[in-house]
């Protein structure tokens, strides 16, 4: 399963660069630099200064925004960008700068046509989104292209919404604390449960409560494992522009990467954060309060600047600064997980090896070392000092006395031990690996308190990754659970959003015990699925948009009362 969709995602992700990318170039000359023109206007909207009681919506212009960002601001700022620059070097980041910039006119335009396109319920709620853009403003003939985009919406909710900050959770709550990632994954299914049976409303107001706390709460951090280690900034920086160009040669247990690679990981991991395009925003956006919907779409392209531009940008500076990126760090792995390769192998850029280096025999194990010339590749890169660990009766585990491994074409398909029996379960190899995900952001803030404030507060640097992964995946998944329903709702009615919820839930809790990379890939699959229709929906109204940007900043905007951020 885990080939099939790795080849899937990467088919997928590869193919939408171009339209992403381009899409993004194309709305910010038609709209003439929005995003970079009206960027002051969009924070007086969000203070509150136009918002009126009387105007049709659900929530207001902060709310709507908090409920945006509560879905955009989780594990791709923390375990998103630590992936980026696992496979795509430092120059990963800087890609990710371009799909926020550009995504700041791809979101101005998607919201504006949420608001203007949205449909108001007998019971006063309104839905908008993708769905009813497509449909209303392209034409009804094109209603098929909408129950793709709102089908793909629900299975995204499950993967990117769902899933993803499930597992991201469990993980690192199994690394910190050794608590089981099923109980993590009941804990959180009935955090969120409690939140989503009160509809947009309460989402709006326990993400404009939550949001900026946690926002604020992470910001602090990086910032300051940033300070500590700011004699690295200006090469950090240097790095990135450098990398992001050229091929990136292999570093400490970094394998070296490509300027495709970097570009590839780069927008994958950016859009994934952000999510312009893709068209899920909007869905919150269309139930601001409000009858301006330009207005509205200078809100939400505060969003990728925020998630991007600001917060995976302190992610990718911890990280790099700290070393943590190209370092090694005690791991526990699987028997079964690496590939065993002659000694003296070299990997390609992305860490993976040639053919012709994969070991293929028997090997022996004594006192937990293997006893041919060979060498172990995880997480793309020479595990160093491996020790195969078997675990005793009473909890506890020992170096395997002896073993002996068999191995086709580099996989080891299983352990024996003396009499013959396989071991492969009882038995893991202990080692110091290259991170990936949360787990390497973490490492990052734990290094460098250890380094800095001493070995002590080294924990507590992983511990504030760990409940920014906490809060950052609740938010997340709360928000992706309402763009899920809106979507139930446009194809099924009011009748299948109630069943949606608890189905939500119950892969919340599946979620959290799935493996890294099925859920990434599912994740990119699904979201490569959403943007695809809503593109192209795009790209057909940008007239329309241009001439309602027109109308809006040709006349005079008038705050109506004070501003009320707190609200």
């Amino acid at each position: 399963m885990q080939e099939w969709i790795d080849t899937v995602s990467s088919y997928f992700a590869t193919f939408l660069i171009i339209p992403l990318i381009g899409t993004g170039i194309y709305l910010t000359w038609r709209l003439k630099l929005v995003q970079l023109m009206h960027f002051r206007h969009s924070w007086k909207v969000i203070s509150g200064v136009y918002d009126s009681p009387e105007d049709t919506g659900d929530v207001n212009h902060l709310q709507a925004l908090s409920a945006a960002l509560s879905a955009t601001i989780g594990i791709g700022n923390i375990a998103g960008v630590a992936t980026a620059i696992h496979f795509g070097g430092p120059g990963a980041l800087f890609w990710m700068w371009v799909t926020a910039a550009l995504g700041m006119a791809t979101k101005f335009s998607e919201a504006t046509l949420a608001m203007v396109f949205r449909k108001e319920h007998q019971d006063g709620s309104v839905s908008g989104g993708p769905m009813y853009y497509i449909e209303q403003g392209i034409g009804r003939s094109w209603k098929p292209l909408a129950v793709i985009f709102a089908g793909a919406t629900i299975i995204s909710s499950f993967g990117t919404g769902n899933a993803i900050q499930a597992f991201t959770v469990a993980d690192s709550m199994r690394a910190d604390f050794g608590i089981p990632p099923w109980l993590t994954g009941l804990v959180i299914a009935t955090v969120v449960a409690l939140v989503i049976v009160g509809g947009i409303r309460r989402i709006g107001i326990v993400a404009s409560r939550l949001v900026p706390f946690m926002a604020a709460l992470y910001i602090l951090g990086c910032l300051f494992v940033i300070s500590m280690n700011i004699t690295e900034v200006p090469a950090t920086f240097g790095l990135i522009f450098e990398s992001a160009f050229t091929t990136q040669g292999a570093v400490g247990g970094f394998a070296g990467s490509t300027f495709f690679m970097a570009l590839l990981w780069g927008v994958r991991r950016g859009i994934y954060s952000n999510e312009s395009g893709q068209g899920s925003a909007p869905i919150a956006h269309a139930a601001a309060k409000t009858e301006e919907p330009v207005r509205e779409g200078t809100v939400a392209m505060v969003g990728p600047f925020i998630d991007t531009l600001l917060i995976c940008t302190l992610t990718g500076l911890t990280i790099i600064t700290s070393g943590a990126w190209n370092g090694h760090f005690p791991e526990s792995v699987a028997t079964t997980a690496p590939k065993v390769v002659h000694a003296g192998a070299e990997l390609q850029p992305g860490g993976d090896p040639l053919d012709e280096d994969l070991f293929d025999g028997d090997l022996v194990i004594e006192a937990g070392i293997a006893q041919q010339d060979v060498e172990f590749v995880y997480a793309n890169s020479f595990l160093e000092a491996p020790r195969f660990v078997r675990s005793l009766p009473d909890g506890g585990a020992t170096s395997l006395k002896f073993g002996q491994l068999k191995v086709e074409q580099g996989k080891v398909v299983r352990l024996m031990d003396e009499s013959g029996a396989d071991i492969s379960g009882e038995t893991v190899i202990e080692a110091r690996a290259l991170q990936n995900g949360s787990v390497l952001t973490s490492f990052a803030f734990q290094s460098s308190f250890a380094r800095h404030l001493g070995e002590p507060m080294g924990r507590f640097g992983s511990w504030i990754v760990t409940f920014g992964v906490l809060l950052f995946a609740i938010s997340t998944a709360i928000s992706w659970s309402y763009y899920g329903d809106r979507a139930v709702l446009y194809l099924f009615g009011r009748r299948g959003v109630r069943l949606y919820r608890w189905i939500f839930v119950l892969v919340i809790f599946t979620g959290s015990n799935l493996a890294l990379a099925v859920v990434w890939g599912f994740g990119d699959i699904a979201l490569s699925i959403m943007a695809t229709p809503n593109l192209i929906a795009l790209l057909l109204l940008a007239p329309k948009l241009v001439k309602l940007k027109q109308e809006y900043f040709s006349r005079e905007h008038k705050p109506v009362m004070k501003a009320h951020w707190w609200k």
